[in-house]
């Protein structure tokens, strides 16, 4: 149990101790500064220890938010401070320090005293010494220390002037979402939080329920029947609801984890692509083989989103980051109305997922998809537009840090990496331009070889060799150039569009499953690459090189399949891609959960930003 001490004696009417007890924590109580060190030393060592002043007056939200919040070591508000294990050596020698100075106040006294109080005392010392205090943004709510009777009476009436039920409800919502989710579900999603507060249920929880209510419906989905898609379109709905539920209870109860963070950035995709999965399925049942336009949606969808991790990972500390386009954006969000329709346009999740379960209701899967790769293809290319001009207005220096997280999204094998240390030296007097170019030149002519060729050709086998060439070449020099954060998108779209169209082809000539197959495979590598994603965004870095090299990389997992389009009878490709799709959904998983379950890193993820 974590350990609250007071500084002194409580103030006679006053309800910290039992509010502070409310917020999970055992109340110790000081008699001076040795007393407090002796009870800091006492406290269990894995566990959180608070320091409070006895005269704190403020809403119990106020300690919530700093007292209780898991993400940060060392949190603040005026009058109390909490310190995590990880940070409690630097607590204790901030309070040697603190007690030492004749300005520390260390309790209530019947004079009134301007010093500052013992715990704002060890918020300087520690932030002084290099150590990061996080300050929750209270708004509206109370925490302050009053110096006497009338300033507590001050205090305590303002704290009855705020609903801060009302103040909880509404910190839980993001204050930044699509129209969709704040106008149709958060209104009411957030009070569905609450209940589950109130019962016990965690955010993971909800989280899992979320994706069983999509599995449900991607079923009801499969069924090929109006009555299940009418049903699937409601479930998808509802599983949205829940989605949206569980990151508002984790900010409502401030139960924010690694795992819960994990899960929640990848079920979003799981749910997501199994309804693709479920339509193409209860397509089949009417005789109508809509695979490819499943595969094309997720492939779009997808590289859509790697545009926008590797646009942000490229100028996420760029030196001298502006540019006039950012300057207009700027001025556009300062119109209301325009940050709504910027907002909606990019079609994130939200406005996505509603847009699936009307069309699912009231029209056909073939229409679904239709409506997805037309909506999904205009967002792609306006925020891709506006990213373009973007980089190429704005004069930045890239950092180290900046390149390598490109490499990283680059997912370069054995293959490219072996090309660019031989090649390494010969290409760097290229044009700036040259990393995106050499990647869009390998990639079209490979795509454009498996789309066009017969299957069983050599040309798809000897463009995935010349792919191997330049995808080694355009990574040969640190990514650091306007547009080399096109290079990781480019490998994306060109290694899924290559197993998409050879399974195409291997339909055409009689392999049956072959889309089916390939949605898989499909599936399994996007699953590596989010998760490279993630790992980068909560600052681990990419997936360890083992595991990049066991499943090949991007260049080596083309090879791999036009290898077997190439020798493969089709009737076998399906068989081929199937167990590819399983061998590499296998080693990814294992070590994916491995990691995220024994890391402390956030897993982080954007969707919708606006270009």
């Amino acid at each position: 149990m974590p350990t609250a001490i007071l500084t002194g004696p409580p103030v006679p009417g006053s309800s910290l101790d039992g509010d502070l007890r409310s917020l999970g924590f055992d109340v110790q109580v000081s008699s001076g500064a040795d007393r407090t060190a002796e009870l800091l030393a006492a406290a269990p060592a894995a566990e959180r220890v608070a320091v409070v002043d006895p005269r704190f007056v403020g809403h119990v939200h106020s300690l919530r938010l700093a007292l209780t919040d898991p993400r940060f070591p060392v949190a603040a508000v005026p009058g109390a401070l909490t310190a995590q294990p990880g940070a409690r050596a630097a607590l204790s020698g901030a309070l040697a320090a603190a007690v030492s100075s004749s300005a520390v106040d260390t309790g209530p006294s019947t004079t009134v005293r301007a010093a500052r109080t013992l715990p704002d005392a060890l918020v300087d010392v520690l932030t002084a010494d290099g150590t990061a205090v996080h300050r929750p943004d209270l708004g509206s709510l109370t925490a302050t220390v009053p110096q006497d009777a009338q300033s507590r009476n001050e205090a305590r009436q303002a704290v009855a002037a705020v609903d801060e039920e009302a103040v909880r409800l509404r910190s839980a919502v993001k204050a930044r979402d699509g129209f969709f989710t704040t106008f149709a579900i958060s209104p009411y999603s957030r009070y569905l939080a609450r209940w589950c507060a109130r019962r016990g249920f965690t955010p993971n929880q909800v989280t899992t329920a979320s994706l069983i209510t999509a599995l449900i419906a991607a079923a009801a989905a499969a069924t090929g029947t109006r009555g299940g898609f009418v049903a699937a379109g409601a479930l998808l709905l509802f599983s949205f609801v829940l989605d949206c539920a569980d990151g508002q209870l984790a900010r409502y109860s401030l139960q924010y984890s690694t795992m819960g963070a994990w899960l929640d950035a990848t079920f979003d995709r799981a749910k997501e692509y199994a309804y693709y999965a479920g339509l193409a399925l209860g397509a089949a049942q009417g005789g109508d083989d809509v695979w490819g336009l499943a595969l094309g949606a997720m492939v779009l969808q997808t590289c859509r989103h790697v545009v926008d991790f590797s646009f942000n990972e490229a100028n996420h500390d760029a030196v001298s980051n502006t540019s006039p386009t950012a300057a207009l954006s700027d001025r556009l969000d300062s119109v209301g109305w325009t940050v709504w329709v910027r907002r909606m346009i990019v079609l994130p999740i939200g406005e996505r997922w509603a847009m699936i379960a009307v069309l699912t209701a009231v029209a056909t899967p073939r229409i679904v998809f239709y409506a997805l790769l037309v909506g999904c293809s205009f967002a792609a290319c306006y925020t891709t537009a506006g990213r373009l001009l973007r980089s190429l207005t704005r004069k930045a220096t890239r950092t180290d840090r900046a390149a390598g997280a490109l490499a990283d999204l680059a997912d370069s094998g054995p293959l490219a990496e072996t090309t660019a240390r031989a090649l390494g030296r010969l290409v760097r007097g290229l044009p700036a331009l040259a990393p995106p170019a050499l990647a869009l030149l390998g990639g079209a002519g490979l795509v454009t070889a498996a789309a066009l060729s017969d299957y069983g050709s050599l040309w798809p086998l000897i463009a995935a060799a010349v792919y191997v060439i330049t995808s080694g070449i355009a990574v040969a020099r640190p990514l650091k150039g306007a547009l080399d954060w096109l290079v990781p998108p480019i490998f994306r779209a060109a290694e899924y569009g290559t197993f998409l169209a050879l399974a195409a082809r291997a339909e055409v000539d009689g392999a049956t499953g072959a889309l089916p197959a390939a949605f898989g495979l499909v599936a399994a590598v996007a699953y590596h690459h989010y998760d490279t994603v993630y790992r980068i965004r909560g600052g681990t870095g990419a997936p360890p090189n083992w595991l990049v090299r066991a499943i090949g990389g991007h260049e080596g997992r083309v090879l791999i399949v036009t290898l077997l389009a190439t020798l493969v009878p089709d009737t076998g490709f399906t068989i081929a891609l199937t167990t590819l799709a399983a061998v590499i959904a296998l080693v990814v998983l294992v070590e994916s959960t491995r990691f995220w379950v024994s890391s402390s890193a956030p897993a982080v993820h954007d969707e919708g930003e606006t270009a």
